[in-house]
């Protein structure tokens, strides 16, 4: 997981973020488990929805229900794209808590980071999920002016087939941030530390600022920004299920 200083130049708004991939470290993960193919869709999370997922207790942590309950009758998920989704498209403008209470109406959870990144990466631990050189006909990343159809990249799958995990939307996963956790050297099945203010996002997004699709479509790269409260045009997510 993660990388060395010096094997990527970040732009100049990343620069901290880079640091906090650092240093590369063994991980090992000890137990199988499926993710999702794709990002969770317009569609999928409609039926979360649809079937009163919301306002169903039981799908949500006790902090994400305090969140809930705070929004009082406010339409959700909030919109927060000038352009209306297509149900195809990867659900965004959606919290931390929503994606981990939907997760958890369907059976499953977040991935941990460590989870996601051995989805993108692999025992070889690839660059980006397609292979060590960046190509920029593999992923909805740079130039892009918003999500498209899940699975539209296809020849940008990883490893294990999963796809759109570099580009399209980012990705909320389980792990709180700490700018220290690599360097405890954690190694086997990482959770990330107990407790935090910010929650990590896992692989690039549309429309990146400064053509930065080559640096943020990293399997390494973390972004240390959010806080679970927050949602936005860029951000998405894909589940893990039970064996």
């Amino acid at each position: 997981m993660g990388s060395d200083e010096g094997s990527a130049t970040p732009p100049p708004w990343a620069a901290a973020t880079f640091r906090s991939e650092h240093p590369a470290h063994e991980v090992a993960i000890s137990r199988g488990y499926w993710i999702d193919v794709t990002e969770v869709t317009v569609a999928e999370f409609g039926a979360f929805k649809d079937a009163g997922g919301y306002d169903d207790q039981a799908a949500w942590s006790v902090d994400g229900w305090a969140w809930r309950q705070s929004m009082g009758a406010s339409a959700l998920p909030r919109p927060c794209l000038e352009q209306q989704q297509t149900p195809d498209q990867p659900q965004v403008c959606v919290t931390w808590y929503e994606a981990e209470a939907y997760a958890a109406w369907r059976g499953g959870r977040l991935p941990t980071e460590a989870e996601w990144e051995f989805a993108a990466r692999g025992p070889e631990s690839r660059v980006y999920p397609w292979g060590n050189e960046f190509d920029a006909a593999r992923a909805n990343l740079d130039g892009a002016t918003g999500p498209v159809a899940v699975g539209s990249y296809a020849k940008g799958a990883s490893w294990v087939g999963a796809l759109d995990m570099a580009g399209n939307a980012m990705e909320w996963v389980a792990d709180w941030w700490s700018r220290s956790y690599y360097s405890e050297g954690v190694r086997d099945d990482p959770t990330g530390p107990a407790t935090g203010n910010i929650k990590i996002e896992k692989g690039g997004w549309w429309g990146p600022p400064d053509a930065a699709g080559a640096f943020i479509a990293r399997s390494s790269f973390r972004l240390d920004e959010d806080p679970p409260t927050y949602s936005d045009h860029h951000i998405g997510f894909r589940i893990v299920s039970p064996d």
